[in-house]
């Protein structure tokens, strides 16, 4: 399950609604909303995105962070590290070939370190 997904499924059943009346509402099939909810697709389109954020009647800052989960929830990744260094290509296999074997508070702690980097990083660059 994706992080977009996971937030889906949570705000249907919050709201009582069913994948069917939630998908005919949205325009998908059920079987697409299932399969969006347990990460077997990926990131829907921005109009899908959209219609599925005034389903739930999002406003404002919630929008924000239903938009910034769907970037992020991308079921495959790919990375390329050409052109990076070594240390970059070292920790994308890294990651590759062990995410499984971490628990989801290790995933957390991990996920939590690098958006502190990222957000030093881009504050010291503005």
């Amino acid at each position: 399950m994706t992080p977009l997904g996971e937030k889906i499924r949570q705000m249907r059943r919050e709201r009582g609604a069913s994948q069917k009346d939630m998908a005919a509402a949205v325009g998908v099939s059920a079987a697409y909303l299932s399969a969006l909810e347990h990460g077997r697709r990926g990131v829907p389109s921005w109009t899908l995105l959209q219609k599925i954020i005034g389903y739930f009647n999002i406003i404002w800052d919630e929008a924000e962070e239903f938009q910034r989960l769907a970037e992020t929830s991308r079921p495959r990744v790919k990375l390329d590290t050409s052109g990076l260094s070594p240390a970059a290509t070292e920790l994308a296999n890294l990651l590759a070939e062990s995410i499984d074997r971490l628990d989801e508070a290790e995933i957390r702690h991990i996920t939590a370190s690098v958006r502190q980097m990222l957000d030093r990083a881009r504050r010291a660059g503005s």
